[in-house]
C-alpha cells in the first residue's frame, strides 16, 4: 500500500536502486518550538509574512501530499487527525507518521531555555488513540554523556517499546546530538553518538528495533562507520537548520554517498520560498538526475517563472554554508 514498505524491503535485501532513497517531510514543529515554528505565510512575491494559521499549515501539508513525491509525512497527532478527516492521504502512496514523544530538548519556545538542560523524556501522544490514525511513529532520544539523564531517557525508551508493541505500532528512532556540553570534543562527539546508538539497540530483538534511524549528519566518516556496521540498520539523516538551497541538496547528495538511505527534512522544506519545488528537486538529486548545484539553478528558475522573490540571490544560494558539508 505504501512506497515506504517496498523501499525498506529492497534496502534491507541489498537490492535497492538510487530511486529507493526515502524522503520524509517533517511537518511536526508544533510538537517542539510551537506556534512560531509553523512558518510564515508567503506574500504574492514570495516574501515571508505573518505566521501561518493552523488551517494554512494543514493546507501546505495537503499540497505536499497531492504532489505525492515524499514517502513519509510526519505530523503531530492532532494535525494527523485533522488531515484524516480531510481524507488528505487518499490516492497517494505517502505513509502517515506521528511524533510519538516530545523530549525537552526540542521545546524551543520563544523566551524559553528548557533546551539548555540535559534532555528529559516526555510523551504527549497516547498510542491507544494514535492507532486508528497510523501504525508508525517517530521516537526521539538524546544522549548527553550525563549518566542520570541518559539512564532516564533509556528507561522511557524501554517503556515506549512495550507500549508500541502492545498497540501494534512500529517506530523509527531519532537520535539527536548532545544538546548540552558534557566533556565531548568535536572529534569525539560523533563517535559517542554512534556508540550510544549501537549500545541502546544491542539488547533488542528484531521485532523491537526501529524501522530506520534519523540522525544528524556528522560527516562522512561517522556516517560510513555506522551505516557499514550493520546493513540491516537503515540510517537516515535529519535536515537541521534551513540553510541555503545548496545546503539542502548537498546534504542529500553527501548523505546518500556515504551510506544513508533516508532524508527527513523539516525546516529545509517548510521555510523554502517554494516547498513543492524543493521537494521535486530533492527527489531529482537523490535519483541522480541533477547535481546539487544544477538543482539550485533549477530552483531559482522555477522561482523566476512563478514571480517569487528568492531570499538569497543565485550566487549566495549556491554556496555551501553548513560546516559539516564543507568537509564532505
Amino acid at each position: 500500500m505504501y512506497r515506504l514498505d517496498d523501499k525498506l524491503a529492497r534496502i534491507r535485501a541489498g537490492a535497492h536502486k538510487r530511486t529507493d532513497f526515502i524522503i520524509a517531510d517533517a511537518k511536526d514543529p508544533d510538537m517542539g518550538p510551537g506556534l512560531h515554528a509553523v512558518g510564515p505565510t508567503r506574500q504574492k512575491d514570495g516574501a515571508p509574512g505573518r505566521f501561518s494559521t493552523r488551517d494554512e499549515f494543514l493546507d501546505s501539508i495537503e499540497a505536499i501530499l497531492r504532489q505525492d513525491i515524499v514517502d513519509i509525512m510526519l505530523t503531530s497527532v492532532s494535525n494527523l487527525e485533522k488531515l484524516a478527516k480531510r481524507n488528505a492521504f487518499a490516492g497517494t502512496g505517502v505513509k502517515p507518521a506521528i511524533r510519538a514523544n516530545d523530549t525537552t530538548d526540542i521545546w524551543r519556545h520563544r523566551g524559553a531555555y528548557y533546551h539548555n538542560a540535559p534532555s528529559r523524556p516526555f510523551r504527549s501522544a497516547s498510542l491507544a488513540h494514535v492507532r486508528p490514525l497510523t501504525d508508525l511513529g517517530l521516537y526521539s532520544i538524546t544522549f548527553t554523556n550525563d549518566i542520570e539523564a541518559d539512564i532516564t531517557s533509556l528507561e522511557a525508551f524501554k517503556e515506549f517499546r512495550a507500549d508500541a508493541a502492545a498497540h501494534g505500532v512500529s517506530y523509527f528512532l531519532e537520535v539527536f546530538n548532545p544538546n548540552v556540553e558534557r566533556g565531548l570534543s568535536p572529534e569525539t562527539m560523533p563517535q559517542f553518538v554512534n556508540d550510544a546508538i549501537v549500545r541502546c539497540l544491542a539488547g533488542l530483538t528484531e521485532a523491537e528495533r526501529p524501522r530506520f534511524l534519523k540522525i544528524a549528519y556528522n560527516g562522512p566518516k561517522a556516517l560510513e562507520e555506522l551505516a557499514s556496521f550493520d546493513p540491516n540498520l537503515v540510517v537516515g539523516v535529519l535536515g537541521g537548520g534551513a540553510g541555503t538551497t545548496r545546503d539542502c541538496f548537498e546534504l542529500i547528495h553527501e548523505a546518500q554517498k556515504h551510506g544513508a538511505h533516508v532524508a527527513l527534512f523539516g525546516r529545509k522544506i517548510n521555510l523554502a520560498e517554494s516547498p513543492l519545488d524543493i521537494v521535486r528537486l530533492m527527489r531529482a538529486v537523490s535519483d541522480g538526475a541533477l547535481t546539487p548545484l544544477e538543482a539550485v539553478e533549477d530552483y531559482h528558475e522555477a522561482l523566476r517563472k512563478k514571480c517569487l522573490a528568492p531570499v538569497r540571490d543565485l550566487e549566495r544560494d549556491s554556496q555551501i554554508t553548513e560546516s559539516v558539508l564543507k568537509h564532505g
